[in-house]
């Protein structure tokens, strides 16, 4: 007897002692959880290491298990179904929800790598077309009169408006306008030759 429930040592008569220890498990027995681990903690691992294979993760579900069965005992339904069928079942579960987990973990790591992979050589990709990109707008700026490479600068690397590039160099407007029409034709023209 364990806290008022009859539960023989060996499992007697009784079709289902697992029941008996769970009742008890159930009313906060330690004594009793003790005797359900001794029992059953060698059945449980086996079946969670068959589903699992790694021991050492095996182990860890055993303890979830019967964490598990401290904590649930009372949803326990004797006149449901035998005792040692809802512990496994827990067992089973738990493995079973570890092997999806780890599947799951391992999946959302694959498609974590590929993307920053994919993504990585993209950037490079990128990175090598800027390059060659601006060293081929500095070559054709390269072959441009000084006052039209002036006024295309500071346009595009300067930011300055037509108005503001004319005060800067002290030229007329339609002087700065005729050279950056006449820069970026000339440039253009470079730029479809290297292309």
């Amino acid at each position: 007897m364990i806290d008022g429930v009859d539960v023989p040592e060996d499992g007697g008569d009784r079709v289902d002692h697992i029941a008996d220890l769970l009742v008890a498990v159930a009313g906060g027995s330690r004594e009793a959880f003790a005797r359900l681990y001794d029992m059953l903690s060698p059945r449980v691992l086996g079946l969670i290491v068959r589903v699992l294979v790694d021991r050492a993760q095996s182990e860890e579900v055993l303890q979830d298990v019967f964490l598990e069965i401290w904590q649930s005992a009372s949803s326990f339904a004797p006149n449901k179904g035998q005792g040692r069928s809802w512990v496994l079942t827990i067992a089973h579960r738990r493995a079973v929800d570890r092997v999806r987990s780890s599947q799951s973990s391992h999946d959302r790591d694959e498609r974590a790598g590929y993307r920053e992979w994919a993504t990585g050589s993209e950037d490079v990709a990128e990175q090598v077309e800027r390059r060659l990109d601006a060293q081929r707008v500095a070559d054709a700026l390269g072959t441009l009169s000084e006052p039209q490479r002036e006024a295309l600068t500071l346009a595009y690397y300067g930011g300055y408006s037509q108005s503001e590039i004319a005060a800067l160099v002290g030229a007329p407007l339609g002087t700065v306008k005729t050279r950056m029409r006449d820069g970026m034709t000339r440039m253009r023209r470079e730029l479809e030759v290297q292309a």
